[in-house]
């Protein structure tokens, strides 16, 4: 498993410097908490805030957000969205080992020994169920310097690309949706825009090839980008929109509220 891990991450890593960008890595972390288990969840969260931040500061993970779910899915599957950011495909499928995370819990909280550390993130894994996790890398995204706040409103959309059409259905998303997105920011009605690839799972039976994010500063811009209408489309554009539209199934979409988010 080890071998083929490597052998994923090479090839990105390749894929990366053939088009010379700067990449982003992120692994969607679906997590289910019980009612029972919400104060326990909570105080686990605050806690390993702290443990997040000393990770970024040794640049070991580039950033960290907590989402919860405002609608799209049955409460019962997961309530939260924890994403996780890498700057290289190598860093996000070892991701943050256990004793990554007892180093940086005794870095923040140095009056604490190394057992107590590991039993709370024992109890603080305990108060948690991961539904699901998804490794993705970041493909393209909007212009823009937007700052991601608590309160910050997000709409992840997760796509399947029909099959046979997978490289027309990334074309259409940059080449069309994109100036979509970018133009409604440059109008101040959204935030940021980003189109992300999953790693894994991959193949013909995965749930989802794609994921993009839709972000908002706030529920009025969001109503806002609701009800905007752009009087100035042609009829070469709309067809454009609706050959983009077909070559990709829209699986699910997830409306969910920023937490915290920590760079």
């Amino acid at each position: 498993m080890k071998k083929i891990i490597s052998t994923i991450a090479a090839i990105m890593v390749t894929v990366a410097m053939t088009f010379g960008q700067q990449t982003r890595y992120l692994v969607f972390e679906f997590i289910k908490v019980e009612s029972n288990e919400t104060y326990d969840f909570m105080d686990h969260k605050g806690f390993m805030e702290k443990v997040y931040q000393g990770a970024i500061n040794d640049k070991k993970i580039t950033g960290w957000d907590l989402w919860s779910l405002q609608s799209g899915a049955d409460p019962s599957e997961f309530q939260y969205i924890a994403v996780t950011y890498y700057n290289n495909p190598v860093s996000m499928m070892n991701g943050l080992a256990e004793e990554d995370l007892i180093k940086y819990g005794m870095l923040a909280y140095p009056h604490m020994t190394e057992q107590q550390i590991k039993e709370r993130l024992d109890k603080g894994m305990n108060s948690m169920d991961l539904a699901q996790r998804a490794y993705m890398q970041q493909i393209a995204s909007s212009k823009d310097n937007f700052q991601f706040r608590r309160g910050t409103l997000a709409s992840f959309d997760l796509m399947k690309a029909v099959e046979g059409k997978f490289q027309e259905y990334e074309k259409a998303e940059r080449e069309v949706f994109l100036p979509i997105h970018q133009s409604r920011i440059d109008k101040g009605l959204m935030g940021h825009w980003s189109l992300l690839r999953t790693a894994l799972p991959f193949g013909s039976e995965a749930k989802s090839t794609h994921l993009t994010m839709n972000v908002y500063k706030d529920y009025v811009q969001f109503f806002n980008a609701q009800e905007y209408e752009d009087m100035d489309s042609t009829a070469e554009h709309r067809a454009a929109v609706e050959k983009g539209l077909k070559s990709r199934d829209q699986k699910w979409v997830y409306l969910a509220t920023l937490q915290n988010a920590l760079r």
